[in-house]
C-alpha cells in the first residue's frame, strides 16, 4: 500500500521539479534548496524518473539545465567578482 503512495509522490515531485526548472530557468542547485531535497535526486528524478513518466517535460526541462550548464561558468565569475569587489569597500 504504501508502495504505491510513495511512487506517486515521487512521481508528482519529478513533475512539479521539471515544471519549476523550466518556469524559473532555475539551476538543479535552486531546485534543489527550494523542495528541500538534495542535487543528486533532483538529478535522478529529472534524468531517470522524469523520463519514465513524462519524456516530452524531461527534454524541455534538460534543455533549460543544458543552457544553465553553459553558462555556468560566467555565473562562478560573477559570483567571484562581486565577493572581491565587496572585499575592498570594507
Amino acid at each position: 500500500m504504501w508502495g504505491v503512495f510513495v511512487k506517486g509522490y515521487i512521481e508528482e515531485r519529478a513533475m512539479e521539479i521539471a515544471r519549476y526548472i523550466i518556469d524559473n530557468n532555475a539551476t538543479v542547485r535552486q531546485a534543489a534548496k527550494k523542495y528541500g531535497i538534495s542535487k543528486s535526486t533532483v538529478h535522478k528524478d529529472i534524468t531517470e524518473r522524469l523520463r519514465q513518466i513524462s519524456p516530452a517535460l524531461a527534454v524541455k526541462t534538460r534543455v533549460v539545465l543544458d543552457v544553465n550548464k553553459s553558462e555556468r561558468h560566467i555565473r562562478g565569475g560573477m559570483a567571484t567578482r562581486e565577493k572581491y569587489l565587496h572585499q575592498h569597500h570594507i
